[in-house]
């Protein structure tokens, strides 16, 4: 059963995989928007904080907007009668979720050194290790953000998939502290932002930035990264089972 759910994704990640390598520009247009953050307004952040406090913040921006909105591919699919089709099919319910998953964290992962490659010109100097365990950060996170979006396509209106995950997106990044540290706000906008789980995730990609691996700020970052990633891709399983019955 494993063995064959595991054959499952394999098979689904490389057919989505495949798609997206057809349209290798979407891979650069999906990272514009925070690769244009780093080149406008990091010359103007570095004059009163550090690229290693910037660039985890673009990444989280960047992981909202790219797994954030994979619920997309999702939306034409319904609509075009794909998921229908996907009813006859043998493949397990999981499997049809992560197979997509898979390929949406593979783009973010693209995405995500092609921002630190640029970041690096401009000036970052975070040490290997921490780049390294902030990438793996980002997988589990862009795993649960994809997982979810999908559960929300396929439970709202196709037609209010794009304005509600837009409207929800940009509150979330700025909540986060992507652009400037939430201690630095007034008191009543830290509190409200210790509500949001990007947060406490992007403080520890700050901290791995920073060459900082044994805290309680990366701990606490990769134990809601965890939780976060695990609710998910259960919810997204359950929707898509619902979807597929």
């Amino acid at each position: 059963m494993i063995g064959s759910a595991a054959r499952d994704t394999w098979l689904l990640f490389r057919h989505n995989l495949a798609v997206t390598l057809q349209q290798k520009i979407g891979i650069v247009i999906g990272a514009i928007q925070p690769l244009l953050f780093l080149v406008l307004f990091g010359p103007l952040f570095a004059t009163i904080g550090t690229w290693e406090t910037l660039v985890p913040g673009l990444i989280i921006q960047l992981g909202l907007m790219s797994t954030g909105m994979a619920g997309f591919g999702v939306v034409f699919e319904r609509r075009f009668g794909v998921l229908e089709r996907l009813r006859v099919t043998p493949a397990s319910r999981l499997a049809l979720l992560l197979g997509r998953v898979l390929n949406n964290v593979v783009t973010l992962i693209v995405q995500t050194v092609l921002l630190v490659a640029v970041g690096y010109a401009f000036g970052l100097r975070a040490p290997a290790a921490g780049l390294l365990a902030g990438l793996a950060l980002v997988v589990v996170l862009g795993a649960g953000l994809a997982s979810l979006s999908y559960a929300v396509a396929l439970t709202i209106d196709e037609n209010l998939f794009a304005p509600v995950m837009s409207t929800v997106v940009v509150p979330l990044v700025l909540l986060s502290g992507s652009f400037l540290p939430m201690s630095m706000a007034p008191v009543w906008l830290d509190v409200l932002s210790r509500l949001s789980p990007f947060r406490y995730v992007l403080e520890a990609l700050r901290d791995l930035f920073a060459g900082r691996y044994v805290t309680g700020t990366v701990g606490l970052g990769v134990a809601v990264t965890a939780a976060l990633a695990v609710a998910g891709v259960t919810i997204g399983t359950r929707v898509f089972g619902r979807e597929n019955a």
